[in-house]
């Protein structure tokens, strides 16, 4: 399967610069604060910048692994002035990234299938994640610029719990001009989740997005319910699903952090997209959850339009946010 191979131009790096602005005014805010009146990285400096971190949602496990490393460069070079604070910052994180299985990435391509089968299998996504979170809307944005690299893509609609959730979806998919596989509410979510891949699978699709219901209510409920369909699929396409996709909202600050907590006990989360950065000051849970979790960041959302779902890429993310200018 071939790859879209664009590079992030110029207007992906301006909308992720306009979405990441509310985080990045309320960080340099509490900066210039945290170090007003001091002219080198000192003790009193450190603690202050421990509570911008922590208080823009980076976490806290994640904010002491980056204070410690600032801390080991200011012993190191006796030195530091509070100019160059910045610059440190920006570096230890997107080092942080870096080991955190957050791979640059500038387009939206989809593994080449593996296995030496003589047919061809579509790729299959399982979205995953509380309603309200933009499940659909990211499965929806996700499916047009897939289709825009070039792929085609199907739907399965097994988010049967919810009559608006079959609904939404299906808008989505005659918005993008995608197919759809839907059976309406309080369809078994595995029967649907198979007729998709059985569909996909017909009509030579290269990428399968199956929405699931994003119910919290009882853990081993979810767990056993997303069991049900992932061993459905398998029935179709043995090494289904290939990517368990996390959908959170950002904007929730540490609730994201304890909701990616339950679902990757409840299932095998491969993946996380994290929704409505625009809209928010705390687009520093992004760092705390790919620290904390070890999961990567595959897609953000920086704003409404279908163009506004990017693709992870952790040098163009540090560096928006960090940026002065």
């Amino acid at each position: 399967m071939g790859f879209f191979n664009k590079l992030f131009g110029k207007e992906e790096k301006e909308s992720l610069n306009e979405g990441l602005s509310k985080t990045k005014e309320s960080f340099f805010t509490k900066l210039t604060k945290a170090v007003a009146g001091k002219s080198t990285v000192d003790d009193d400096v450190l603690d202050n910048l421990e509570e911008v971190l922590v208080t823009g949602d980076v976490g806290v496990t994640t904010t002491l692994k980056i204070i410690k490393r600032i801390e080991s460069r200011v012993a190191k070079d006796k030195y530091i002035s509070t100019d160059e604070l910045n610059t440190i910052l920006k570096e230890e994180v997107a080092a942080l990234l870096t080991e955190n299985n957050s791979k640059d990435a500038t387009s939206f391509e989809i593994p080449t299938a593996q296995g030496n089968t003589a047919e061809k299998n579509p790729y299959v996504i399982m979205v995953v994640g509380v309603n309200g979170v933009g499940k659909t809307t990211t499965i929806g944005k996700l499916s047009f610029q897939l289709k825009k690299a070039g792929y085609k893509v199907v739907l399965g609609a097994a988010d049967t719990f919810r009559a608006a959730a079959v609904e939404q979806l299906t808008i989505w998919s005659q918005r993008v001009g995608v197919d759809i596989v839907s059976q309406g509410m309080n369809a078994d979510p595995a029967s649907v989740a198979f007729d998709t891949l059985s569909s996909a699978k017909a009509k030579g699709a290269d990428v399968v997005i199956i929405d699931t219901a994003g119910r919290l209510h009882n853990k081993i409920n979810l767990m056993n319910e997303l069991t049900k369909i992932k061993n459905v699929m398998k029935k179709v396409i043995p090494d289904a699903p290939h990517d368990v996709l996390l959908v959170l909202d950002a904007s929730t600050g540490q609730n994201a952090i304890e909701q990616c907590r339950q679902f990757t006990a409840a299932t095998d989360v491969t993946s996380l997209a994290l929704t409505k950065l625009d809209g928010t000051a705390k687009g520093g849970v992004v760092i705390g959850i790919s620290d904390e979790f070890k999961i990567p960041v595959k897609y953000i959302g920086v704003g409404e339009k279908m163009e506004d779902l990017q693709v992870f890429n952790r040098t163009e993310f540090v560096d928006s946010l960090f940026s002065k200018n």
